[in-house]
């Protein structure tokens, strides 16, 4: 992950069968949530099942509204950088494979992308694209592992690189910020206290100006997840789209230049501005997988914490017990019950 200057890990559990319940849940990955997902569809003796696809199809729906909802906010922001000059309307977009990952491993999806890329060459730039709950991250983290000299680019920092400059220049103004307050000529002025490159060794944004100098590294964990930054970037992305986007193609250039393999994932609407060759969409036929993953996952986090906080055992009867009371509890939230 350039943005903090590391790399995720993710740990392989290579048998799986030989693992309790508890400890495929703990992995908290892919394999977890089909886990979770089969018991409920096709084991749980308390017959579950009826609630379980209830509930997940409300959370498919509200996963895709959301998603509507956010590509129509970043169709807005586009347009608003088109306005004022920053990014072209017209672009040529290369070619995008589609790959349906209904019934796919992420090693399954990871490899299906692989077959379409050269195999030895550095400097390529992956895109890929897809709704919330296609495993894009999960993917792009396979990608990593079976790709050498790789790092994955994600836009959320340098949003929130903008939030906190545009925090730090009303706060030293004694302005409130607003939208009016979010001129060309601000934006313009912030992103000059930006800069990518390599730095000690890897590679970050460094950001000088406004009593900060720094890098995104040094402070992701901290003050780029303030209170005052979360609660102001919906305010500085509408109007950063254009320069966030710039500024992450040339990043993504000078670290392809430099023999980077670079995986970016996020929205069409924003990626169409990545030049690359190797593009793809990830589909999922059956979109009421979409919100069975996502509610694996919730059910998933209650159960961890049921053990580990609230004092519960970890043996496969009460992890059952545990998973059958974290879906009524998540199920209350919707207004639904057994």
């Amino acid at each position: 992950r350039v943005h903090g200057g590391s790399r995720t890990i993710h740990k392989r559990v290579d048998d799986v069968a030989a693992m309790s319940l508890f400890e495929v849940i703990s992995q908290q990955n892919a394999v977890s949530t089909n886990r979770v997902i089969d018991y409920f569809l096709n084991e749980d003796e308390d017959n579950n099942k009826v609630l379980f696809v209830k509930v997940a199809a409300i959370e498919t729906d509200s996963i895709l509204k959301r998603d509507d909802e956010d590509a129509e906010k970043l169709s807005k922001g586009i347009q608003i950088a088109i306005d004022k000059g920053v990014l072209d309307a017209n672009i040529d977009v290369e070619p995008t494979i589609e790959v349906d990952v209904l019934g796919k491993s992420s090693d399954e999806v990871a490899d299906a992308i692989l077959s379409q890329v050269p195999s030895g060459e550095n400097g390529i730039v992956i895109v890929l694209q897809g709704l919330s709950g296609t495993g894009k991250g999960t993917t792009v983290a396979k990608l990593q592992q079976k790709l050498s000299n790789a790092v994955t680019w994600s836009n959320g920092n340098l949003f929130r690189s903008f939030s906190l400059l545009a925090t730090a220049y009303c706060k030293q103004h004694e302005i409130e910020l607003t939208e009016s307050v979010l001129t060309g000529e601000l934006l313009h002025e912030l992103e000059g206290m930006l800069q990518f490159g390599k730095f000690n060794g890897i590679y970050d944004i460094k950001i000088t100006g406004l009593g900060f100098d720094t890098y995104v590294s040094e402070i992701e964990l901290t003050e780029l997840k303030s209170a005052v930054v979360s609660t102001t970037i919906p305010t500085v992305a509408k109007f950063t789209q254009g320069e966030v986007v710039k500024f992450a193609s040339s990043a993504i250039s000078l670290m392809r230049q430099d023999g980077v393999n670079v995986l970016v994932e996020g929205r069409a609407e924003t990626l169409k501005y990545v030049r690359s060759p190797y593009r793809f969409q990830l589909t999922l036929s059956d979109k009421q997988l979409i919100g069975q993953r996502r509610l694996a996952q919730k059910v998933m986090a209650k159960v961890i914490e049921g053990v580990k906080k609230g004092g519960r055992g970890d043996g496969d009867d009460e992890v059952r017990t545990l998973l059958g009371e974290a879906l009524l509890a998540i199920a209350g939230t919707w207004g639904l019950g057994k």
